[in-house]
């Protein structure tokens, strides 16, 4: 069994209470409420702490608790991450239950930074598939999303007229890591969004109850940009404004629509296969 203790102290941890300032910047954090323009988020747990090392996730700074570690594979995992921050911090169990979202915590959490990319070094592949996030208000919707397009292989997922956090912990929960692996890109108007997907010819399909063609009917075999819309608006005003097509998803039942996450999965899926898999 390791031992917990001589780890920390071998690995220079610093002992802070709950009124350290890093303590505070967590919880700031956590509570979506302050300024993040360095798009701050919390990876608490083993499962999201290793998403961050696996993926080379920069670590602003690393916090455990001794008395909530519990096995090898944490202490490992401490180790590794040990290795990507000089910042490293230890604290008692009341403070860590503080801060911890979980029930059962791990003992380990991290404060990390999302990925920065820039839109001027993204280069589409041919037939590629970006879903566009237009104004969605529920940070869980957006997470889905974003999980279900790393599963579905979109090559892209921009948000315009963000109406959520990237870094909102609902967000950064229901994504289960996606939103570290999936090029994610903001802006701020839909002509903004939509000129530059027009100048890398791309076709703009709105799901629209209106249109004439089921989703299944579209050949697509180009470059797509899929446009859900949002929970409470449904699609922008503005999309309409330009170059689209519309396509829809049959209601054979009762209800008139679908979830935008629901939505967003059966389009993505549908253009993703007819793009990517069939020859």
């Amino acid at each position: 069994m390791v031992n917990i203790e001589q780890l920390l102290n071998d690995l220079s941890f610093q002992p802070i209470g709950e009124h350290n300032g890093i303590i505070k910047r967590i919880k700031g954090v956590i509570s979506n409420t302050k300024p993040n323009p360095q798009k701050l988020f919390v990876a608490e747990g083993i499962w999201l702490a290793s998403m961050c090392l696996k993926f080379g996730t920069h670590i602003e700074c690393l916090v455990v608790c001794p008395e909530h570690i519990r096995t090898p594979e944490v202490a490992e995992l401490i180790k590794n991450l040990s290795t990507k921050t000089p910042d490293r911090f230890s604290v008692s169990a009341k403070t860590y239950e503080k801060i911890s979202e979980k029930g059962q915590p791990d003992g380990i959490m991290a404060l990390a930074a999302l990925p920065q990319r820039d839109i001027a070094d993204f280069a589409p592949p041919p037939k590629a598939v970006i879903l566009v996030i237009d104004g969605v208000e529920i940070p869980g919707n957006a997470g889905t999303m974003l999980r279900m397009a790393d599963g579905a292989g979109a090559d892209a997922v921009f948000f315009c007229n963000r109406k959520v956090r990237m870094t909102h912990p609902k967000l950064i929960k229901s994504s289960q890591g996606a939103v570290l692996t999936v090029p994610t890109f903001e802006f701020s108007t839909v002509e903004e969004c939509r000129s530059w997907l027009r100048a890398h010819g791309f076709t703009v399909y709105l799901a629209d109850t209106r249109a004439e063609k089921f989703y299944y009917d579209e050949p697509f075999g180009k470059n797509a940009a899929l446009i859900p819309g949002s929970e409470r608006y449904g699609i922008a005003r503005e999309w309409y404004d330009g170059d689209y097509s519309m396509i829809a998803i049959p209601m054979l039942g009762k209800c008139d629509s679908l979830n935008v996450g629901v939505a967003a999965t059966v389009l993505t899926y549908e253009a993703c296969i007819k793009n990517k898999l069939k020859k």
